[in-house]
């Protein structure tokens, strides 16, 4: 065992564990057994602390290679090799200090590993003077959620396109088939099914241009702000150094903000995100139960397309099978519409110069993103590009309704059009409107 020491006394630490004090101490007072802080968040915090060791290193802050170990240690961790040493709850009190403080230590104990001292050595490297050097968890945090989520954005995008893509091949390739178009739930016009799917297209390109803009909200950030802004013991060589360091790391086109008091206090860049995630799950949401409805069946329903047969749906009905990806995209899209309510609630209480509930806007975030992104593929996958049309149901249903009768309005007036459907069966009401259109004047 080792011992560390904080200003509130020493622990006892099992002497190959990675983290610190300040972890532990974390992980005992938020024992909520939820679930870890999301990795990817992780991750680009360590990004975050690659892009300051590397800076550091070239301002000759400390001696020559203190500072490329620090930023070894970091390649180290974003190869997922040390993926346990991160045991933070995602919903933590003090704004996200714990997950800064967790990578700070377990990235200055791989450090020291590499320069052949044992963890918790930090008179050689410490966590807090020299791997979080010139930086607080007040610009480390935000930066790197910015960071995850564009990542996840671009990931998201692409899906999208893809599904995009899947639904106009559906378009395309069911042009041709009538069938009995809906409003209300009611009988309304003839269309084509191919139509359906062709105005589902549309309505994930939409989704996709609100995310491929809101990416440049994101790339505003406060890093070199420390606590609240104002730079607080970051030097000025530093502050305009890392962000480029980081812009070249991460790939992503980051600049510093012109204001960064702003980024620090507000959070409303992660409202909109959220709000344009939420805009594609209700997309999501209606795609999936059109197609719930229009598979519904296969004897008692509509049974206008069949999904691909998946799994058994019961335990007692025999040879019962449920529409389970769209069952699944529907329940996905219910989490992140209700991830939005509480990242909303949780970006309005950013008293004064910061907001303590980021952990809740970050992992909301994040999983918003991560289920989005995996559902969207999913359904594209199993239930869109497998789907088949039933062709004689979809005649059927439109014989039997009286969907042609808007076409004679224009002729005969909707009040003769009503009675004629009301009274006679619709072949029959077929048949008397097209005899009377045919011997109506024209105009």
């Amino acid at each position: 065992m080792r011992n560390e020491t904080d200003s509130l006394g020493s622990r006892n630490l099992p002497d190959d564990v990675l983290y610190g004090i300040n972890t532990l101490r974390a992980v005992e007072n938020f024992a909520l057994q939820h679930k870890p802080t999301n990795l990817q968040l992780i991750y680009a915090i360590v990004k975050v602390k690659k892009a300051a060791a590397l800076t550091y290193e070239h301002l000759h802050v400390r001696e020559p290679g203190i500072y490329d170990t620090i930023a070894q240690a970091c390649d180290d961790i974003l190869s997922g090799t040390h993926d346990e040493a991160f045991p933070t709850e995602a919903l933590q009190g003090g704004a996200g200090t714990s997950s800064n403080m967790n990578v700070n230590e377990v990235i200055a104990n791989i450090a020291l590993r590499k320069l052949g001292k044992v963890p918790g050595d930090y008179k050689c490297i410490h966590p807090l003077d020299d791997v979080n050097r010139g930086q607080s968890t007040n610009d480390v945090y935000p930066t790197a959620l910015r960071i995850a989520a564009i990542e996840a954005l671009r990931h998201l995008s692409e899906e999208c396109a893809a599904l995009q893509t899947a639904l106009q091949e559906k378009e395309t390739a069911y042009e041709r088939i009538k069938k009995l178009g809906r409003t209300e739930l009611m009988d309304a016009v003839a269309i084509h099914l191919g139509e359906e799917f062709g105005a589902y297209a549309q309505a994930i390109s939409r989704d996709r241009w609100r995310l491929y803009k809101v990416e440049e909200r994101l790339r505003q950030i406060n890093l070199g702000g420390t606590a609240v802004g104002l730079a607080n013991n970051a030097s000025r060589q530093y502050r305009f150094q890392v962000v480029e360091v980081l812009r070249r790391l991460t790939g992503i086109g980051l600049a510093a903000a012109e204001y960064p008091m702003d980024i620090t206090q507000n959070n409303d860049v992660f409202v909109e995100v959220s709000g344009l995630l939420k805009a594609l799950a209700v997309n999501l949401m209606k795609i999936a139960n059109d197609l719930r409805l229009m598979n519904s069946g296969p004897h008692g329903g509509l049974s206008e397309i069949h999904l691909q047969p998946l799994q058994q749906g019961s335990t007692i009905m025999a040879g019962k099978v449920n529409p389970v990806i769209p069952e699944m995209v529907m329940q996905c899209a219910i989490r992140v519409i209700a991830n939005d309510s509480a990242i909303t609630i949780a970006a309005a209480h950013g008293e004064f110069e910061l907001n303590a509930f980021e952990p809740l806007i970050a992992d909301a975030l994040l999983e918003s993103l991560q289920l989005l992104t995996r559902s969207v593929c999913l359904f594209r996958e199993k239930c869109i590009c497998t789907l088949q049309p039933d062709i004689a149901s979809c005649k059927k249903h439109l014989d039997a309704a009286a969907a042609f009768a808007a076409d004679y309005i224009g002729a005969l007036g909707y009040d003769i059009v009503s009675r004629i459907v009301r009274e006679h069966s619709p072949l029959e009401a077929q048949q008397i409107l097209a005899a009377m259109a045919a011997h109506r004047p024209s105009p």
